[in-house]
């Protein structure tokens, strides 16, 4: 019979420490609550205080420090920096014990809370959850880990699942929302919805009325920084980024668009931006507007005038924003003229005069000649106002009915879903069947091609509906421009942003106004 001899265990079960050393374990605490609302941060505060007494009362302890997080989730380690600083010095060796109030608090995502014991347990540091009793040096500690984390975790799922349902509803029932500690121009009123902050809403006008005056996003937020005005965020330093979100908020005209992103993962908290995945709730004249619509209009078309200009539009100068060259096409530039002497002055010609072999013969035109055309082009077409909007009016009738396109449009739709269809069957049939491969190429070909031609008008008819409707947009906001106006005395930089699309010089008796409804004059 062999002879067995049993060798004395020398490290702690659960400690992983030798069992007779006198050497005190490093022992932390970890804390977190998932709202900063007053409640919380009193548990918060109380899970601090408990655990600094606690892990002190032991005398083989050390105590070294409680890491917390205020007013995190825990269905992810993303961004809970206290959590983060823990792994970091128990992997370091500062930490031999990790103490926490329950698998909950330490992670409410299965993986992350599997992964990080796991990794923690090869640096021989141990985790204690003192709600459910768990070592995670025992032996059963992953199957019930991965129970609890996993009830956790749905019970994330469903709380996130009652919050999204309670926003959805609200905004259902038209109730806007907004972030007003870094919404310029709104305050929250005393029934919750946006009321006029005058002093921000400055801010917000001159924005729209300098990008009507011909300044791009990056200049308005270069000019707003040199004259330290603060940003939504009261900050000193504006971006390119924050000036185009303001100026394509619809809610400065008094509407709001509901849901215009969403959280597509509970667990990551990852906000995407809502194209048709989730429904969208337009609220009209939810509040009281800082810019009128027609301004609001007037900016969004202007936006997409420069998108489709033909070379990059600059912005340097207003007037220059809107001349073009009669023979080539090129947007007229600013140039100085006698820049060391007395005579000095600011003409505008084409941008492209000198660059090419042939010069164009267009002439340079001063400021003082532009401004007074364009207001003798205003005033002439005031005198014919009723003539012209009624005509207009007659025009948008017309401009309107997309009745034919819609049509078209959806049965192009309904034969684009069908086409595909049957090339998924034809393909699921060769998968299925030894089908002749030459007779399949030749029937898969030609659904393809169907699909395709089919595809490419119902994107063609898309595109004229939706430029029949910016059509029918700005010819209503050029008649609501035009009913109010008095003749201009004056050069008025937000009109010439309103009214006029372009004006095009090929000679000096021969300037080409065209207006933002599509009239022009001579």
């Amino acid at each position: 019979m062999s002879n067995v001899t049993k060798i004395p265990a020398t490290l702690g079960r659960y400690t992983a420490q030798p069992i007779d050393t006198p050497v005190k374990r490093k022992v932390c605490a970890y804390a977190r609550v998932s709202t900063d609302h007053e409640e919380q941060l009193t548990s918060y505060e109380a899970q601090v205080s408990y655990y600094t007494e606690y892990i002190k009362k032991h005398d083989d302890w050390e105590f070294i420090k409680v890491y917390a997080d205020e007013g995190i989730s825990g269905c992810s380690t993303k961004g809970r920096l206290g959590f983060q600083s823990m792994v970091k010095d128990a992997l370091a060796g500062k930490i031999n014990l990790i103490i926490t109030k329950s698998v909950s608090r330490f992670a409410r995502n299965t993986v992350d809370s599997l992964s990080t014991i796991r990794k923690l347990k090869e640096h021989n540091v141990e985790c204690y959850f003192e709600k459910e009793n768990i070592w995670s040096f025992d032996g059963k500690c992953e199957l019930l880990l991965s129970i609890i984390s996993s009830i956790s975790q749905e019970e994330s799922r469903s709380i996130s699942e009652n919050v999204k349902w309670g926003h959805r509803k609200r905004m259902a029932d038209g109730k806007v929302s907004v972030p007003f500690s870094r919404f310029l121009g709104y305050d929250k009123g005393e029934d919750g919805n946006l009321v006029i902050n005058e002093k921000e809403a400055e801010t917000v006008r001159l924005i729209y009325r300098l990008f009507l005056e011909g300044l791009t996003a990056y200049a308005i937020s270069k000019y707003l920084t040199e004259q330290g005005i603060p940003t939504p965020c009261g900050k000193t330093k504006w971006f390119r980024s924050t000036v185009t979100s303001i100026l394509t908020n619809e809610k400065y005209k008094g509407d709001a668009l509901l849901q215009k992103s969403f959280t597509s993962d509970y667990l990551t908290k990852k906000i995407k931006t809502n194209h048709g995945e989730v429904p969208m709730y337009y609220v009209q004249d939810n509040h009281e507007a800082i810019v009128s619509p027609e301004v609001f209009d007037a900016v969004q078309q202007e936006i997409e005038r420069r998108s489709k200009s033909g070379s990059r539009y600059s912005g340097v100068d207003i007037l220059s924003a809107k001349l073009i060259c009669g023979e080539c096409g090129c947007f007229y530039s600013p140039k100085v003229w006698h820049s060391t002497d007395r005579y000095k002055r600011i003409i505008y010609q084409c941008g492209h005069k000198y660059k090419n072999q042939s010069r164009c013969t267009t002439p340079h035109l001063t400021a003082e000649e532009i401004k007074s055309f364009f207001i003798q082009s205003v005033n002439g077409l005031l005198k014919n106002r009723d003539e012209i909007i009624r005509n207009l009016k007659e025009g948008m009738k017309i401009v309107s009915d997309c009745t034919a396109l819609e049509q078209e449009r959806d049965h192009m739709k309904e034969e684009t879903v069908l086409l595909a269809g049957m090339v998924e069957s034809l393909i699921m049939e060769n998968a299925r069947v030894a089908l002749d491969q030459t007779e399949y190429r030749k029937k898969y070909d030609s659904l393809s091609e169907r699909y395709d031609t089919a595809k490419v008008r119902y994107e063609e008819l898309e595109q004229q509906i939706e430029e029949k409707s910016q059509r029918m947009q700005m010819m209503q906001t050029f008649i609501d421009s035009v009913s109010k106006m008095n003749p201009l005395t004056e050069f008025d930089e937000t009109l010439w942003g309103i009214l006029l699309e372009s004006m095009t010089i090929c000679t000096k008796d021969d300037i080409r106004v065209k207006f933002r409804d599509g009239m022009c004059t001579n």
